[in-house]
């Protein structure tokens, strides 16, 4: 509706009356004026000078008798609240056990879905929907293999994100060349993204392809190029990764280690240097390298993580490292022969 002969000296208590009239309320009904986000009431003008276009309000009607019934309702105890809501939802997403979420300080900062392609909302879809994807990125940085990484190189990443796995581009151009990306890192570190989902996008990938996949990503933070040096520094991280959850195992949660959980059953402290190295001989080999140029790297971090949960059994032969820490060593031998390949290759 409109009111005419509205003027400069119209106060905020006319323009209630005529709209009262106009709009023909009972005297049980309660009338709400808003102009420019602000309520109007009161004996003040509404209008300093004149306005250059024909101004409009927002006018809202409510039964007082309805008001009184609705604040005489008590609240239903069996619908959660917003603050109920977001203390359940911590609660379910502690993967790890109580107490485990991320660092105060060296943490991922946001999570990101995909949700532009409404994953899991057509009811023929098998895919997962992006609740679960949310789920799957906290849990993935709330792993305490992954904390201990990124606790001990004082790492923040901005955001960890879901890869699109339909229209990437970054993925698409990688494709073309005949590779296949599972994750990349933009600007060293502001973020990360993850190919979650498997090609037919009927799942996730396995939970450990995507913690690898993380790691490597997290080395990038460092090294740009696939080289020595950012090989030394996977392997470290991945030497971390496994020795967090192996000295874990008396931590149990519904049952299960952490280990277990991330589905490292078979996994043990004595085994942890075997499958790094395993692991790097398949992922060096496509960049033409091999995992024994940088041995003495892989070896002294593994050796200062054992000491760090106790001596190796049998092992009395102290190590000449003139003061230099592990990841000091690591990066001297990394560098050295990366220096001795390239003279190789001249």
């Amino acid at each position: 509706f409109s009111l005419s002969d509205v003027t400069l000296e119209t106060t905020a208590e006319d323009l209630y009356n005529r709209s009262f009239e106009a709009l023909k309320l009972s005297e049980e009904s309660q009338l709400k004026l808003l102009y420019k986000g602000k309520r109007l009431g009161g004996s003040e003008t509404v209008f300093s000078s004149v306005p250059k276009k024909t101004p409009k309000m927002l006018v809202m009607a409510t039964s007082i008798v309805a008001m009184k019934e609705l604040n005489s309702m008590r609240s239903d105890p069996t619908i959660r609240g917003f603050d109920q809501e977001r203390k359940v939802s911590s609660n379910q997403n502690n993967f790890w056990g109580p107490s485990t979420g991320q660092h105060k300080e060296y943490k991922f900062c946001r999570f990101q879905a995909c949700t532009w392609q409404s994953f899991g909302h057509r009811p023929t879809e098998s895919t997962p929907h992006a609740f679960a994807a949310m789920k799957l990125l906290e849990k993935l940085a709330t792993d305490p293999g992954v904390k201990a990484v990124l606790l001990e190189r004082e790492l923040v990443v901005g955001t960890l994100g879901e890869m699109d796995p339909i229209d990437d581009r970054i993925m698409q151009k990688t494709q073309e060349k005949g590779g296949c990306l599972l994750g990349y890192n933009t600007n060293g570190g502001a973020r990360i993204d993850l190919k979650l989902r498997t090609d037919d996008l009927s799942g996730f990938r396995p939970y450990q392809q995507l913690v690898s996949t993380l790691i490597h990503e997290l080395s990038h933070n460092w090294v740009g190029d696939h080289n020595l040096l950012f090989w030394t520094n996977f392997g470290q991280m991945r030497l971390e990764y496994l020795f967090k959850h192996a000295r874990l195992r008396s931590f149990v949660i519904d049952g299960k280690t952490t280990a277990e959980l991330a589905g490292l059953e078979t996994l043990k402290v004595e085994n942890v240097y075997n499958l790094v190295m395993q692991e790097l001989a398949m992922d060096m080999a496509q960049h033409g390298l091999h995992p024994n140029m940088i041995a003495i790297a892989i070896q002294t971090r593994h050796q200062e993580l054992e000491k760090e949960g106790g001596e190796r059994l049998g092992s009395t032969e102290e190590d000449n490292t003139n003061g230099m820490t592990a990841r000091q060593l690591a990066l001297a031998a990394a560098e050295r022969r990366a220096r001795q390949q390239k003279k190789n290759q001249d």
